[in-house]
């Protein structure tokens, strides 16, 4: 029993668990914007689903209907989650200051020591 507690209660599977329900959620919300704006199309141009398109005899309206439908999902997901959380994260967990990394001034002080033990200036 202790092992199923351990199991159900480790933090990575309920985050996972509520990321899955928020995704599908969420997919709803995009699946009916998806659609109000290919129904705007159809009012425009006047028909939303481009499936009986035939050019040449060619079912190119099912293929026509599936990108316009991606670069609408595409466009939807990116201006409604990853371009706010992108400003949100910078807000609230700004990015460290661009500088020389931890490392690498351990490093050049350890070269500095080392040839002013030799009693040579140091080359950069």
């Amino acid at each position: 029993m202790t092992g199923f507690k351990n199991f159900i209660l480790r933090g990575n599977l309920v985050e996972l668990a509520v990321a899955f329900i928020m995704a599908a959620a969420f997919a709803k919300v995009v699946t009916a914007t998806v659609d109000l704006i290919l129904g705007l199309i159809g009012k425009i141009g006047g028909e939303p689903d481009f499936s009986a398109w035939t050019p040449w005899g060619l079912l190119v309206g099912a293929w026509v209907t599936a990108v316009v439908s991606f670069v609408i999902m595409a466009a939807v997901v990116y201006f409604l989650i990853v371009k706010p959380y992108t400003v949100a994260k910078e807000r609230y967990f700004p990015s460290p200051a661009p500088g020389t990394p931890e490392d690498v001034k351990l490093l050049t002080e350890i070269r500095d020591a080392l040839v002013a033990q030799r009693g040579t200036p140091p080359t950069a």
